[in-house]
Order: C-alpha cells, then sequence, then structure tokens
C-alpha cells in the first residue's frame, strides 16, 4: 500500500511517501525551488517521492492533504459573525485556500496528464492540521502509548491541540482556538523586536541568552494562563485578527502581517527598525518572551500528564521547534520520554497526514519508528563526477581511507568544509548530509564562517555535532538527541575546549551521531577525534541565504560565490588551495 501525503498551499509546502506504513522518502519543496517556505503546491517533491518509491501517480492507493477546510466550520462562522468588516476580506482568501485543497486532483493531473482526474479524487483524504501534526511526532515515535502536543501559530483554525495515542488511535482531549495562540503571542514580540520575516522567530530564541527575564511579569497580562492547563490572549495587545495574519502572493511566499496592537507599542516600546543596534533592553525582552513561553509549555505539559498518567510525550508544531524549551521538558514536567520529530514544523504535516490516513482511517498495525531524517535527494560519485566534468571543474575523487583523514586536516588548519553526504536532511536542521563543518575548538570559528559564507547576526549560536558515545561526557544530558531538536548544557569543564558550540549562556543544540544511522559523517567525526581528542563538530546548514542545498549543483554554486574553504560531495573533493 502506498500513501502519500502533502502539506499544500501553506508554508513549507512537502511531500512524504510510505509503503505499507515505511516512510520511503520525505522532502520540502523549497529544496527544488530555492525560495525559502514555498507555499505553493509540491509538485516537485510529489515527482521525486514517486521517482523513490519507484511508482507512478497511478499506483497510488491514497492521498493524504494536511489541512480540512471545513473543521471546525461552525467556529469559523461564529468568529466572522462576531467579527464583522474586515473578517469577511479574511474569509475570502480562506475560501479561495480551501478551493484550491478541494480540487487537488487537477493540481496531480498536470503532474501526469495520463491520469483519470475523478479517480485520484477519490484518493484523497482531507486530515486536519493539527491531527497531522500529532500523527507526525506520535505514530513516527518508538511509543506505544503516550500523551502529544501539537502547538503553533494556526492551522484549521487551531492553534493548540493535546491528545492522547495508544497504539495506532490517536484520541484527541481538548484544543485552544483561533486567535488564542502562543505561536502568534512569540511571533508579535519577534516583529517588536524587528525581525520581520516569516520563520524568525529562531532569532528571538538565540538573542534571548543575552539578556535578562525581567519583564515576564508584565507579559503574565498578554498571556494569560488557565486553570484547566491551557492558556487565552489579552487581545488587546494584538492587531484585530480578522485582517488576516499570513498571506501568500503569486510568489508562493508567506508573508507574515504585523501583529501587535498600538496597545502592546505603548506597554512594551515601537518596534525596533531595522538600521536600529539591539539594545540590553530589546535583549532583556527576547529573554522575557523565552521564559514565559517555556514556562506556558511546561504548564500546560503538567496538566496533561496529571490528567493522562503517561510518561511519554510526542510533541510536533511550529513551536516545537523551540529547541530551547525542548531540552527543559524532562527537567521540568513529570515526563520521562520525550520524541519531536525531525520536521516538526508545518512540513511534516505531509508525513503526518499520510500515517493518520494509515494508522488512524485505515486501522493498519503501526510501522516502525522513524529513527532518521535521511530521506532526502541523493547522489552517486558517477552522478556527482559527471556533473563536475560539465561544469570543467578539477576535484579529486578518494577512497574512504583517504577522505576522512584530508577532510579532518583541513578542519583543524582553520578551513571551513562543505560536506554533501547521502540523503538530504528532512526538516529545518543539517544533520551531517549538507552541513558546512568548521573546528569547535577555535574561538574565532563564529567570526569565521560569518565573514566567509554565513554574514548572519552575531548572536547566533552555531551547533555542536557530537558521536553519540561521548554525550554523556560533554553535555548535562541523559538523551539522544538525533534530530538537534534540544539545547543543553555543555558542561563547565568543557565549554573553554569547544568555544565555538557554547553559547553565551554554556549551552549547546547538540545532534549526537549514530554510526548505524549515518556511517559516514560518524567516521568522519571520529578522524577528527583521533586527531583532537573532541570527538565533535561545529555544524551548520549548507546554505546562504537560501534552503539548504539540494543537489550537486546547489552546493557547487554556494562554494563558488562564497569563501568555503573544501567542498566534499560523496568522495569529491574541491579545494581552493592546491596540492590538498
Amino acid at each position: 500500500m502506498h500513501i502519500l501525503g502533502i502539506n499544500a498551499y501553506h508554508a513549507d509546502s512537502s511531500a512524504a511517501i510510505f509503503k505499507d506504513g515505511l516512510l520511503i522518502a520525505a522532502t520540502e519543496e523549497e529544496r527544488f525551488r530555492r525560495v525559502k517556505h514555498w507555499a505553493g503546491f509540491p509538485s516537485l517533491a510529489v515527482e521525486f517521492c514517486l521517482r523513490e518509491a519507484g511508482i507512478t501517480l497511478a499506483q497510488l492507493d491514497h492521498i493524504a492533504i494536511g489541512r480540512d477546510p471545513y473543521a471546525k466550520l461552525g467556529k469559523k462562522l461564529w468568529f466572522l459573525l462576531k467579527n464583522p468588516g474586515g473578517g469577511w476580506r479574511a474569509a475570502t482568501d480562506r475560501l479561495q485556500n480551501a478551493r484550491k485543497v478541494s480540487s487537488l486532483e487537477e493540481e496531480f493531473a498536470a503532474i501526469d496528464p495520463s491520469v483519470d482526474a475523478s479517480s485520484l479524487k477519490k484518493k484523497i483524504h482531507q486530515v486536519e492540521h493539527h491531527r497531522s501534526h500529532l500523527a507526525s511526532a506520535f505514530f513516527a515515535s518508538p511509543f506505544e502509548e503516550a500523551a502529544l502536543l501539537s502547538i503553533d501559530g494556526s492551522g484549521d483554525f487551531t492553534t493548540t491541540m493535546i491528545a492522547t495515542g495508544q497504539g495506532n488511535k490517536i484520541r484527541v482531549l481538548d484544543s485552544v482556538d483561533f486567535p488564542h495562540s502562543v505561536g502568534l503571542f512569540y511571533t508579535a514580540f519577534t516583529q517588536l523586536l524587528g525581525f520581520p520575516h516569516y520563520g524568525d522567530e529562531y532569532k528571538v530564541m538565540g538573542l534571548a541568552p543575552y539578556g535578562k527575564p525581567d519583564h515576564v511579569d508584565a507579559l503574565r497580562d498578554v498571556l494569560l494562563f488557565q486553570p484547566d492547563g491551557l492558556f487565552r490572549l489579552n487581545l488587546k495587545y494584538f492587531r484585530s485578527a480578522t485582517r488576516g495574519i499570513i498571506s501568500y502572493g503569486e510568489d508562493h511566499i508567506p508573508q507574515v502581517a504585523p501583529l501587535f496592537s498600538p496597545y502592546m507599542v505603548e506597554k512594551f516600546g515601537a518596534a525596533r527598525a531595522k538600521d536600529q543596534p539591539l539594545t540590553q533592553y530589546h535583549k532583556d525582552l527576547a529573554a522575557s518572551v523565552q521564559r514565559i513561553t517555556e514556562e506556558l509549555i511546561f504548564h500546560i505539559l503538567g496538566h496533561l500528564q496529571t490528567r493522562t498518567g503517561l510518561k511519554n510525550i510526542c510533541i510536533a508544531g511550529g513551536v516545537a521547534q523551540n529547541s530551547v524549551a525542548n531540552g527543559k521538558l524532562t527537567r521540568n514536567t513529570p515526563f520521562t520520554g520525550v520524541y519531536i520529530p525531525s520536521a516538526g514544523h508545518d512540513a511534516g504535516i505531509s508525513m503526518g497526514a499520510a500515517l493518520y490516513v494509515y494508522n488512524q482511517v485505515l486501522d493498519q498495525p503501526r510501522a516502525e519508528a522513524v529513527r532518521t531524517a535521511y530521506t532526502g535527494s541523493r547522489f552517486s560519485n558517477e552522478d556527482i563526477e559527471q556533473y563536475l566534468r560539465g561544469r570543467h571543474i578539477d576535484y579529486r575523487r578518494y577512497p574512504d581511507s583517504e577522505l576522512y583523514e584530508k577532510v579532518a586536516d583541513r578542519l583543524i588548519d582553520a578551513g571551513v568544509v562543505g560536506w554533501f553526504n547521502g540523503r538530504a536532511e528532512f526538516g529545518p536542521r543539517a544533520l551531517g548530509a549538507r552541513s558546512i563543518l568548521a573546528d569547535p575548538r577555535r574561538s574565532d570559528a563564529k567570526d569565521l564562517l560569518n565573514s566567509k559564507i554565513k554574514r548572519r547576526e552575531s548572536f547566533r549560536p552555531f551547533a555542536p555535532s557530537i558521536l553519540k558515545e561521548y554525550v554523556k561526557e560533554y553535555f548535562e544530558v541523559e538523551d539522544e538527541v538525533p534530530f538537534m531538536e534540544k539545547v543543553f548544557p555543555i558542561r563547565p569543564e568543557k565549554r573553554a575546549l569547544i568555544p565555538a558550540v557554547t553559547h553565551v549562556d554554556g549551552t549547546g543544540r547538540l545532534q549526537s551521531v549514530d554510526r548505524s544511522v549515518t556511517p559516514r559523517y560518524y567516521q568522519l567525526i571520529e578522524a577528527f577525534r583521533k586527531k583532537t581528542g573532541v570527538p565533535i563538530l561545529l555544524n551548520t546548514s549548507f546554505n546562504e541565504n537560501e534552503p539548504i542545498v539540494n543537489s550537486p549543483e546547489h552546493a557547487l554554486d554556494c562554494f563558488l560565490r562564497t569563501d568555503m574553504d573544501m567542498l566534499v560531495l560523496e568522495n569529491c573533493v574541491i579545494t581552493r588551495r592546491p596540492g590538498v
């Protein structure tokens, strides 16, 4: 049984395909389109998934989209009646989007005109946004039973959903409806702090450790914790929700309207201009927003654990990308087991929708847990050599026995290396398949990367990839962290040894590297460890103000327009220094 899942007409458009419940491929459309957060129909991702599965569109048994325009329809209509005027303009935009969702067979027919559109229509299942999130976390997890949380900005009129999962079924317990959203709360303050673009919230998370959470009490009037374990917003602080939140133009790029009201400006100050420096007040406000968001997550999970009595928790949704909060869950809630998928954000909806149909709707038994994020594009050495010869690029192909030594030596010699290996990752984190690497021992590594390639804000940290066996030696943590989804304290005695990946508060967003999951990346770090005694590499995403590279062409172009020192495409090495 083949099931295709998609996230369409929504930010981070994506596709995933399963065979008998096993994940075959999953990827974001932005990797092909080269436009961040691309939000149209994921036709290129769909074609990729079909190729990886070795089937045609007609051979699909089911198609799942993580969107249900009819979910909570009564509440949507009641909201519009209570909010006349601009609300109807927003409703028109949503209606147009809903029509696209309801006529998906036309989009699929454009991919393969030989397929009968009416036969495709019968295969399509619409799965509510947050149920798709819940499924992407629980049905992919190793847990037979768990409490579940989906939490983000908004989707299908819901912003937060709590549930339980047992076997192949999910049971929803409660939800919070739009416009009450912790995601919108975080985004409003992200905008106020001078970061206006879709997806900029991680900048606030990176800035927060530079400040003190002195404004948490003031924020308690904005984000209202409820006795039932959920929350509401004080809507005085937010622009009227009736004018729409996110819009998508012809370019399919999500644009977020300003969310804060004049009252928020009165209480917390005007939005920082692009050319205005970050003051201590901005840093303190970022620390306060991060702190109260963490407190709310702990509040929700504490009540959820009491209500369910379960010890495992699975979390997805945009707010589940808050890796700082994720690292604190087992220390601040009664839960002892945590699973967060590699694509916990909206791209993961494609995977979740397919899993929901397979398990919940079709009542199929659960398959293996998803323990790898490496589900995207891949290229052989022969593919790469043919491409490089066509571009007249000088390169050398090394056997594995020499490759790791060469790359490790270049890293030790202050080199910045583009590492393109195996299948691309599914999700926003580079995990050693499409990564830029550097020596974590260098105190100037962040400056090197920002001057040579990244050119990003100086307050944003870089992440450590560490061999699984050494995690406890370097970090105050007992868990594996395969998807770089959690931040943990670095042991005090190790911080001076790895300054390039130690944030200002002594933490790191680590990735534990497992030999059985990613053997080549493991071998590279092991070669570096043997030479330096440090089982860690600095790892950041292979891109330059663009989606993470997806093909040898993207990687080579990024290498050529930056000052990267070495490019490794599988076993093919390109260097700016002769003789290496």
